[in-house]
């Protein structure tokens, strides 16, 4: 008799993924594999008969966090409509945002074999990348424990995985910063640039969509205090060595609550933060550290499906 924990849903993740963006790149990804709707996978399709059945393993091969079990449901009932076979029995061991280890079976899979077949990739491309996510920011998010700051992912993201990337994020213990460039804006060195200085900049997005947050950023603390004077929510302090940081920080700390300065001003520390600093970067009192290789760079959590030899 199994010992291994049931899960009736593969996420306590939130916010969770939009049930319609899953479908939507799933789509996508088996007309990449299969070709255009209903498509062909020829060798499982020889040599496996329609009716033939069986039971797979969805397996950590290595230590991890996992993520992206959330999207399985979905590839294998894509599938199976698109074979016209009957989707398989799901059954979740494990939870996205799950520490896992190597060996773990994290779901079993139970129906038609050619469905099984077909869904492997896609699956395993879909929960991989995203579990590799989970995994480096699960890193991030024990390396900050208790100094008060927080891991934030950016829009270097997989072009098409940007929701599934940033659900991961948020699966590893980290916080999503903003989605797209429609949600936040954020005052970069060019727009200074194309608007005159940063209070045309800041001006310019307040009376144009005055219903989003605006952040400025700032590599030097003279900058830093003047996209205060501006108006900013909050910085992004680009570049800065921990010293210059911790200076920055004090400098706005002291005007907080003065002279229409918010209560307390979000900071972010970015460029090139890497574990083996990250506390000292926490240190200097940012509230989040913002680390783009947390979805350009993170290596996938490998992932297997194997299916178990017939008795």
């Amino acid at each position: 008799m199994s010992t291994l924990p049931v899960f009736t849903t593969p996420t306590t993740v939130s916010p969770a993924l939009d049930p319609a963006w899953v479908a939507r790149t799933v789509e996508v990804a088996l007309d990449e594999d299969l070709g255009p709707a209903p498509g062909r996978d020829v060798t499982s399709q020889a040599t496996i008969p329609p009716s033939a059945t069986g039971v797979a393993d969805l397996v950590a091969r290595e230590d991890g966090v996992v993520a992206g079990l959330v999207v399985v449901r979905e590839v294998l009932d894509q599938v199976a409509a698109r074979l016209g076979l009957p989707a398989p029995a799901l059954t979740f061991h494990a939870q996205d945002g799950d520490a896992v280890t190597r060996g773990q079976v994290l779901a079993a899979l139970e129906g038609r074999t050619q469905v099984l077949l077909v869904a492997e990739r896609t699956l395993l491309n879909l929960a991989s990348r995203a579990s590799g996510v989970a995994t480096a920011t699960r890193a991030f998010a024990r390396e900050l424990a208790g100094t008060g700051a927080q891991v934030l992912d950016t829009r270097k993201t997989t072009p098409g995985l940007r929701a599934l990337q940033k659900y991961a994020v948020r699966a590893g213990g980290g916080t999503n910063k903003r989605m797209g460039l429609y949600d936040v804006a954020m005052v970069k060195d060019n727009h200074v640039v194309a608007a005159g200085s940063v209070a045309a900049a800041v001006r310019a997005v307040r009376e144009r969509f005055p219903d989003v947050p605006v952040q400025v950023e700032a590599d030097t603390t003279d900058q830093a205090l003047e996209a205060l004077a501006a108006g900013a929510d909050f910085l992004l302090l680009d570049n800065m060595e921990p010293g210059l940081l911790a200076e920055t920080v004090a400098a706005v700390r002291a005007r907080e609550g003065r002279d229409g300065v918010p209560a307390h001003v979000e900071l972010e520390a970015t460029g090139n933060l890497t574990l083996p600093v990250a506390r000292e970067v926490a240190a200097t009192g940012v509230d989040y550290l913002s680390v783009g290789a947390l979805t350009h760079s993170a290596p996938i959590l490998d992932l297997a499906l194997d299916l178990r030899p017939e008795k």
